[in-house]
């Protein structure tokens, strides 16, 4: 198979506006994963919404699960754990897990929302961070492009304190300030990548034409109390001591389970957003990571790697591969479905129980994916039974939002629903 390089230009040509397919009605069970949970408030109750993630879990859709299907001694698996919340719903129900992402900045966003309630005092290291002189530089040939010049000093010299300070005071931190210096950039903090609007543009000359610095520390201020609030929220769920394994910034893809687990319960990287490190780029710089760092990182997403492929057991994908046209979508078709379900595959023979999956349906151009058919379909092939699919409507997004598709230009016709995929080793 050849390498898939594309460009933006090609990804946004792939029309790639998604809908509800066409699949059986048979074996699947409408619901709202966010009301199904009353234990659960609200989607970002306590530590489930401390940081602006790329098409994170709903807490709600794991609890529920586990509630459905887990059994005490289990241990639950994410092999694309994104913001972690597998592993932080884990803890309140008192399971251990296993998480693991390509993208660091998993690691950073569990330990923050599973940490202990700190018992600093905010203003105290508030008032220590502003008088440091410690000063940190990302190793970011774009740093002027992203941060206005007046702002950097003072971004340099709050970063340069968080890096040299112990984990406890790196935890209340980290997280606030990850928010704040998106803020102070020249990007769009509405967009899932890093992108210059006008309506950044006005953000800066706002700012610029104000106290910008007082409105920083102010600003970090209320977002360090919002963090130590959603704490105090998560634990009073109380949480379990668990045994939990996280690896961050591993390719998922061509990594091996080194023992069984009971569930995996993950949601794989959407068929039309693949690129969740250039979402994240300017956080993961700011946390001291290298140019030659994210190069790597991105070099391993799916559209920018090669990809070995794999016998598909599903009529569903042969079929829906002969509609595709364009040679280039159809690497991009050929690229996406090896990858996840090569890695399935070979992590489902480590799993002894429950493949829990959680996809939404899809189109390239004119053509719907099923792509949760696809994945049943295979996995029966291998002995797997299928339990139930789960259609959960979706109440709000925050990807791909717009009123006209800009590959069709014809109205919006977005995801409606999400289906969340169970299946059981015989």
């Amino acid at each position: 198979m050849q390498e898939p390089v594309v460009s933006d230009t090609q990804l946004k040509l792939w029309n790639i506006d998604t809908c509800q397919t066409e699949a059986s009605e048979e074996g699947t069970q409408p619901i709202l994963f966010r009301n199904s949970v009353p234990e659960i408030s609200s989607t970002t109750a306590a530590t489930f919404g401390i940081y602006r993630y790329p098409a994170k879990f709903i807490p709600q859709v794991i609890a529920y699960v586990i509630k459905q299907y887990a059994t005490p001694g289990m241990t639950l698996f994410d092999p694309f754990a994104g913001y972690g919340t597998v592993g932080v719903v884990s803890r309140v129900y008192g399971y251990d897990y296993e998480l693991w992402d390509l993208n660091p900045l998993m690691k950073v966003i569990h330990d923050t929302a599973t940490a202990e309630i700190p018992r600093l005092d905010v203003d105290t290291v508030l008032r220590q961070m502003r008088d440091s002189t410690e000063v940190f530089t990302p190793r970011w040939s774009h740093l002027d492009y992203w941060h206005p010049a007046p702002f950097i000093p003072l971004l340099q010299r709050a970063w340069g304190f968080v890096h040299s300070q112990p984990e406890e005071v790196k935890t209340l931190l980290i997280i606030p300030l990850m928010k704040v210096t998106r803020f102070f950039s020249h990007d769009d903090e509405k967009v899932h990548k890093l992108y210059r609007s006008r309506r950044a543009r006005a953000k800066i000359e706002a700012l610029l034409q104000d106290d910008w610095e007082a409105t920083f520390w102010v600003m970090l201020r209320r977002e360090v109390f919002k963090l130590v609030a959603g704490l105090h929220e998560y634990h009073q769920m109380s949480p379990h001591r668990v045994n939990a394994h996280i690896r961050a910034g591993i390719d998922t893809l061509h990594t091996c389970l080194d023992r069984e687990v009971g569930m995996m319960i993950t949601s794989p990287p959407y068929l039309q957003a693949q690129e969740y490190i250039r979402s994240t780029k300017l956080e993961l710089f700011w946390l001291g990571y290298s140019e030659e760092d994210i190069r790597w990182l991105s070099s391993r997403e799916i559209p920018y790697r090669r990809v070995e492929p794999i016998p598909i057991y599903s009529e569903l994908f042969h079929k829906h591969r002969a509609m595709i046209e364009e040679p280039h979508l159809l690497a991009l078709f050929d690229a996406y479905f090896h990858a996840i379900m090569g890695c399935f595959t070979r992590l489902a023979e480590r799993i002894t129980d429950y493949l829990c999956i959680f996809v939404g349906p899809a189109k390239v151009r004119t053509v719907p994916i099923p792509i949760d058919e696809i994945i049943r379909e295979h996995f029966q092939h291998l002995g797997w039974s299928h339990v139930v699919t789960y259609v959960d409507q979706i109440v709000s997004r925050v990807m791909f939002r717009s009123q006209v598709n800009p590959a069709s230009g014809l109205e919006e016709s977005r995801m409606k629903t999400e289906h969340m995929l169970v299946l059981r080793r015989y």
